[in-house]
């Protein structure tokens, strides 16, 4: 056999393999619908709350019919909570309570103070100005380009998430990142610092760089939003919930 077979076999083999690989992961990332999925997600992980479905609205005309602004101002981590529990509505900067969450999430620029540091460092959370600087240089901010973001738990999602919010405890978020890898291999990278995790971590970070996140929740998080002790927080990608569904079901 000559070498210019021998290279030629070779690529097609390399060539077949991927093909392989991409129809197993796309026959393995199906959704049937989104009650669905959520109830399989909440009983592969005995969750007690609902993941929640997150969508970015970048016009008033993106948001979906019937569903509702919010009717008072909180923190987007709030929201989740609100969302996890049952409730169904969008918000707009307005209504975003804490404005570093909603600058993180597109929906303004970032408040000058807190994009220094100076916030921040005031509060304690840093030794200096140039600690706490970095600290936020590092932090996922999505560009001041949304209108919205709608909230609902996953079971009532009558639309397609760009995110979606998982509220649970270390060992549920353990048989999540087995999940994660189940289908391609590899490592879950979890990127935190302890400050705009509901907002940054959970959700700006996995919309921007399409893929999960897990943080340990923030002292905003767990103050104003009532985050556990015991519970951290992941974040999904729409565009991935399928795998980990399907992912969760064949470990069983």
């Amino acid at each position: 056999m000559g070498f210019i077979t021998i290279v030629i076999n070779k690529i097609y083999a390399h060539r077949l393999t991927k093909i392989i690989l991409v129809k197993n992961m796309q026959s393995s990332c199906e959704v049937e619908g989104y009650d669905i999925v959520s109830e399989k997600i909440k009983n592969a992980l005995d969750l007690e709350k609902s993941p929640v479905a997150i969508k970015f609205a970048l016009s008033e005309q993106d948001i979906p019919e019937g569903i509702e602004k919010i009717s008072e101002s909180v923190r987007h981590c709030e929201m989740v909570q609100k969302a996890a529990h049952g409730e169904i509505f969008y918000a707009t900067k307005d209504e975003q309570k804490c404005k570093g969450g909603a600058s993180a999430l597109g929906l303004m620029e970032m408040p000058d103070k807190i994009k220094k540091g100076e916030f921040y460092y005031e509060l304690g959370r840093f030794s200096s100005i140039g600690s706490a600087k970095r600290t936020m240089d590092a932090i996922p901010i999505i560009d001041n380009m949304m209108h919205a973001l709608i909230y609902a738990p996953l079971d009532d999602a009558k639309f397609h998430p760009d995110i979606i919010v998982i509220l649970c405890k270390p060992a549920q978020a353990m048989k999540l990142s087995q999940a994660l890898v189940y289908t391609l291999g590899g490592r879950v990278e979890s990127d935190f610092a302890g400050i705009q995790s509901v907002c940054g971590d959970a959700v700006a970070g996995p919309f921007m760089r399409k893929t999960a996140n897990i943080t340990l929740g923030c002292s905003g998080s767990r103050k104003f939003a009532g985050i556990e002790d015991e519970e951290v927080i992941v974040g999904l990608t729409g565009e991935n919930i399928g795998c980990v569904v399907n992912a969760l079901e064949s470990m069983e």
